[in-house]
């Protein structure tokens, strides 16, 4: 589903240039559940943003489905955000003057669908997270998981089939944590391809597989059931998967 070939990303500071992503080559299958990891700096956002259509690279190819979106025009590209791929921030990006219904529905009035059927396939998305009865609620009269799961049903409202989560627990307690991940974990187990950003060794051990990232560079692959923390991640003679 995913391939990047000697994929760059390379900001100019002044006279220097700095590279925030230093020739990745990676493949991702479709249905797959990967989780990248490495210190602050590394280049995992920055990845994944560009996975995400949200940047492009310097140079090299990013193939989505064998069709390279490195090239494409920004009409295009928004058009592959808005109904092939879900985002998912660990600060939820709701709009805070909008009910929770109204934030779910944002993706399908941009797709031009009808208001009676953005309203019906949004309660039935909240349903689907378990959210029916704070539909009519805004922002600031949820808690931190309530916001995260009403943001995963944007998420997800349009159908996409690739699933890119940002640090999707980092602003949560565990219990409201454990249940994003359960809720993560369906999703991925419907067919969804799920993309997770994560300093936490506890959501890495989720995945099939983790990418440590260093310095710009994928310097590692192991499965996710062998994360035990960062550090060890790094350490000398660990066998890469």
């Amino acid at each position: 589903m995913i391939q990047l070939e000697d994929l760059w990303r390379t900001y100019v500071m002044g006279e220097q240039e700095l590279h925030a992503l230093c020739s990745v080559n990676e493949t991702i299958e479709a249905g797959e559940h990967v989780a990248i990891m490495g210190p602050s700096g590394s280049g995992k956002s920055t990845l994944l943003n560009i996975v995400g259509c949200l940047d492009s690279p310097t140079r090299g190819k990013y193939l989505l489905d064998g069709s390279d979106v490195a090239g494409l025009e920004e009409d295009a590209l928004a058009d592959v955000r808005l109904r092939r791929i879900g985002f998912i921030f660990q600060s939820f990006h709701l709009v805070p003057r909008l009910t929770a219904v109204e934030n779910v529905e944002m993706p399908m009035i941009f797709a031009g669908v009808e208001p009676g059927e953005r309203r019906e396939r949004a309660q039935g998305a909240l349903a689907a997270v378990g959210l029916s009865e704070r539909r009519g609620h805004k922002p600031s009269e949820l808690s931190g998981g309530e916001k995260q799961r009403i943001a995963i049903a944007r998420a997800t409202i349009m159908g996409p089939d690739l699933l890119l989560a940002d640090e999707p627990t980092g602003n949560l307690d565990s219990r409201s944590g454990g249940q994003v991940l359960d809720l993560l974990g369906q999703l991925h187990r419907e067919g969804r391809t799920l993309l997770v950003v994560t300093h936490d060794p506890g959501v890495a051990r989720r995945a099939d597989r983790v990418l440590v990232m260093q310095d710009g560079q994928i310097v590692k692959r192991v499965a996710g059931s062998k994360v035990t923390n960062l550090a060890s991640l790094f350490e000398e003679g660990e066998a890469a998967e």
